[in-house]
């Protein structure tokens, strides 16, 4: 099973990271990575609430596609568990016709506090072998760079 890894140190704490992850306008703001915007239509952040956002593309995709549709990448998902001010994990799927797309993956994201700041480590376990590494990684970065910016560090 395929695992794609980023981490970023954060200068915030554990509490305002884990607010920005837990929040539906804070998630729809920062989590796009560049190039996109996120529209989220479902967000119960607790163990088994649902989890639902398109993101929308400037740019058709490489191969003239995204997952779901030219433009755009819609996932579907439940959190799984959530620790305060330390764990957030949800269960995503794309909606695809592409087998390359299709199956579960489970993002984990951990907080662990440091002196003066966080370490913000993400775990993409089961990424869809149709997801290239370079590109996950690359969004993933983007991603983490937009949540260090929303909390101010």
């Amino acid at each position: 099973m395929r695992v794609d890894r980023a981490s970023r140190r954060i200068a915030a704490s554990p509490e305002r990271i884990y607010r920005a992850l837990t929040d539906r306008e804070a998630v729809q703001s920062w989590l796009p990575p560049d190039g996109a915007h996120g529209v989220i239509g479902a967000f119960d952040p607790r163990p088994g609430g649902p989890f639902r956002m398109t993101l929308v593309f400037d740019t058709p995709g490489d191969t003239g596609r995204r997952k779901s549709s030219e433009n755009t990448d819609v996932v579907d998902g439940e959190f799984l568990r959530l620790i305060p001010d330390a764990v957030v994990e949800q269960r995503l799927t794309f909606q695809s016709d592409d087998p390359a797309f299709a199956g579960a993956m489970v993002m984990t994201w951990t907080l662990r506090p440091l002196d003066d700041a966080t370490e913000v480590d993400v775990a993409a376990e089961g990424v869809p072998p149709g997801i290239r590494p370079e590109d996950h990684q690359q969004g993933m970065a983007s991603s983490l760079e937009h949540l260090a910016q929303y909390v101010g560090g």
